[in-house]
Parts: structure tokens; C-alpha cells; sequence
């Protein structure tokens, strides 16, 4: 657990919890100065992050109510700008603009990156910036699907404010059609020789036969 999240998170009424409960003690070691921050991408987060084809975000609304929305496209659409800053272009959906309008009024966002074939999890939380595709076009030059036809009305830009590797207890093992390929190849290649053993064996019984 990092000292960046430990800050964030563990606020007063959190803290008396875990007082109540006994486990203060156990955590209070994440606030020592000693503690590493945990608020840069390193070698090892740049590459988790430019690996995932979605997310978990987090906005709150201006009434004070959470809004989670899945965020996916193809692997590597979410950008490491530098250590400290991460960003993904914004296309025209449904038009409800909800993380949008939430962004506007709290720039505080929370992400979730899964990695259910290996059961790993990044935690992110950061603030975030909407920037109109206009305004920065060599932003969203680095930004835009190529292969994607839809033009992106604007950047998210999220300034990291603390970074955290997730327990993997509990994650489920899961894997799209795209992960799973290589596990099934094999049996593929296996049902494909059965396949041609048995037609040979069905001609060589055939011509006995005659």
C-alpha cells in the first residue's frame, strides 16, 4: 500500500474505524514519512496500463452521488503522457455526458485497471482535466484510434495523485476471446489431425471394402 493512498483514503471517520476495529496500529505504518509515496507511473505501472483494453472510473456527481462507467477500446488506448500524467480521447457516445459533467464540477476521479488473467490490480486516483479536441490537436494526435472512424470530441487528462497495487485475493480469472486463443489453439491443432486420422481411416475402411 502506498503512502499517496493511505493519505487519501484513510480519513478521519475511516481511521476511527479502524481503531474501533483494532487494526489502526497495522496501517498507521503507511503514513510514516519512511513509506513510499506511490504517486509516479514506474517502468512497472507504464507497462500494466498500456496493456488494458478498459477501465473502471469513478466521478462523483454535483448532488454527491459516486457514478462508476467502464471505459474500453483496443489495448493501449489509455496513454502514459509521463510519470504523473495519463490521458485517453473522449468520443461521442450516448451524449448523457455524465463522467464529463462530473469531471467539470469534482476533478477528483478514481480508476480501476484489471488484469483478470493474472489476477492483478492498479488503483489510480487523479485529477482530471477535459480538453477539447480542438484546443490541443497535437494531443489528440497521440490520443486517436486510427482505425477508429469516429473523431473524439475531447482529451480526459488525469494528473496522478497516487498509484496502489491491489490484494489479488478475490479477483476472478478471466479471459476474452482474444486471451484465450492461445490455450485453444492446441486442442484446435489436435481436433483438426483427429479429424484428418479419422477421414483416412474411413477411405482405407472404404476401399476394403470394395
Amino acid at each position: 500500500m502506498s503512502r499517496a493512498f493511505a493519505e487519501i483514503s484513510f480519513t478521519p471517520s475511516v481511521l476511527a474505524l479502524q481503531k474501533a476495529q483494532g487494526s489502526a496500529e497495522k496501517y498507521a505504518t503507511f503514513l510514516e514519512p519512511e513509506t513510499e509515496r506511490g504517486d509516479r507511473i514506474g517502468p512497472a505501472e507504464e507497462a500494466f496500463i498500456k496493456q488494458r483494453d478498459g477501465f473502471y472510473q469513478a466521478t462523483t456527481s454535483q448532488s454527491g452521488w459516486p457514478y462508476v462507467q467502464f471505459r474500453g477500446g483496443p489495448v493501449g488506448f489509455l496513454k502514459v503522457i509521463d510519470d504523473t500524467t495519463i490521458s485517453y480521447a473522449d468520443y461521442r457516445g450516448n451524449r448523457q455526458y455524465l463522467s464529463a459533467g462530473n469531471i467539470v464540477d469534482d476533478d477528483r476521479v478514481s480508476l480501476i485497471l484489471m488484469d483478470y488473467p493474472n489476477r492483478r490490480r492498479l488503483k489510480v486516483w487523479g485529477r482530471a482535466k477535459l480538453v477539447d479536441a480542438k484546443e490541443d490537436v497535437l494531443l489528440m494526435s497521440k490520443l486517436r484510434d486510427p482505425a477508429y472512424r469516429a473523431l473524439p470530441e475531447r482529451a480526459v487528462v488525469l494528473s496522478i495523485e497516487a498509484l496502489d497495487w491491489n490484494c489479488p485475493a478475490h479477483i476472478p480469472q478471466r479471459l476474452t476471446v482474444e486471451e484465450l486463443q492461445p490455450h485453444l489453439k492446441p486442442l484446435h491443432d489436435q481436433i483438426a489431425s483427429l479429424t484428418a486420422q479419422n477421414e483416412e481411416l474411413r477411405i482405407a475402411l472404404s476401399m476394403k471394402k470394395d
